[in-house]
Parts: structure tokens; C-alpha cells; sequence
């Protein structure tokens, strides 16, 4: 592994998710998609919170549509781990996935190639 290649990898390795979510937002957009991000505030107790009700609790990061396909993207920094409830959407999405058009996927800096492939493809004809 070369010097230059080295570096790159160490900088990828310690990306923040917030700055890897920033990334993956641009890549979708430069390919056409449209992105929805739910973003946390903070509460009256100074504490950080996603507003959501019902079973949103866990639901994924990123929803991404470029008709006829929908991507659901939980993100993660490498070794992070998901959350029990993180995994039960998961588990959802992924049973969904099997009648077409619809993906789960967990991103992770270190597959940066295979994110790459996977939003600039081209979109399915109607």
C-alpha cells in the first residue's frame, strides 16, 4: 500500500458520520436522487432527539427515491454497531426488499465503491 493510499484509508477510517452522511447526500443528488433526512433537535433539557412518534424510533437515516426504486440507509462510522431498534427496521426493510424497487442497506465509509455503483445506476425503465 503505497503512502498516499495509506493516508487516504486512515482519513476514511475516522470520517465522522455526520461528514460521511453529508458525503452520501451529495453522491445521491449528483446522481438524480431525491433524500430525505430527518435530523435531531434539541429538547428543553438540552438533550438531542429525532422527533418522530409512533414506531420511528430506529428508522434509518437516509430515504432516498428515484422512481421506480426506494433505498433506505441506516449509516454507520466503521464499527459502529447498530441499535436493537436500528435492527428491527432492518429486519423489516430487508423482508420488504424481496418484491423489488426496494433496498435496505447499512453504509459504512469502507464500502465507499460499492455506494458509488450503487446510486449511479442507471434509473429502471417504467
Amino acid at each position: 500500500m503505497t503512502k498516499t493510499s495509506r493516508a487516504a484509508l486512515l482519513r476514511r477510517l475516522k470520517q465522522s458520520e455526520k461528514s460521511f452522511q453529508r458525503q452520501v447526500i451529495d453522491l445521491a443528488h449528483l446522481h438524480g436522487w431525491t433524500v430525505a433526512h430527518f435530523r435531531p433537535a434539541m429538547d428543553r433539557d438540552g438533550r438531542w432527539k429525532t422527533p418522530v412518534q409512533a414506531d420511528g424510533a430506529g428508522f434509518p437515516d437516509l430515504v432516498l427515491v428515484r422512481p421506480p426504486r426506494i433505498i433506505f440507509v441506516e449509516l454507520k462510522r466503521d464499527g459502529a454497531k447498530l441499535t436493537d431498534l436500528q435492527n428491527k427496521w432492518a429486519d423489516m426493510l430487508l423482508a420488504c426488499c424481496e418484491r423489488g424497487n426496494v433496498d435496505y442497506f447499512l453504509w459504512r465509509p469502507n464500502i465507499w465503491d460499492n455506494i458509488v455503483a450503487t446510486l449511479s445506476k442507471a434509473t429502471l425503465s417504467l
